[in-house]
């Protein structure tokens, strides 16, 4: 899938698009394709480093995504793939799955 990357803190001007993969969801989680992702101010500090949560480098801004749940993980009972969805992300959703 191809995301839009933070390889180094340069901020929002070294973004890159690349593809990445995210592999399958943990227990409790979900894989979702997004449709659309929100843009707000703390994807700008989050790809400068100074956000209260730093993922690895490295990693996909985006803190929020609407999409179509692809698959499930384990123990997921209420939703299931095929289903919309408004997810909070903290990171990860400039991608085409999140």
């Amino acid at each position: 899938m191809k995301a839009i990357l933070t390889k180094d803190l340069s901020g929002p001007e070294g973004l890159v698009l690349e593809n990445h993969e995210i592999g399958p969801p943990g227990p409790g989680g979900l894989k979702i394709k997004v449709k659309y992702a929100g843009v707000n101010f703390p994807d700008i500090l989050i790809s400068r480093g100074k956000y209260q949560f730093q993922p690895e480098l490295p990693f996909s801004p985006g803190g929020e995504v609407a999409g179509i749940i692809q698959e499930v993980g384990e123990g997921i009972a209420d939703f299931k793939p095929g289903d919309r969805v408004l997810s909070g992300t903290t990171w990860g959703g400039f991608a085409e799955e999140a």
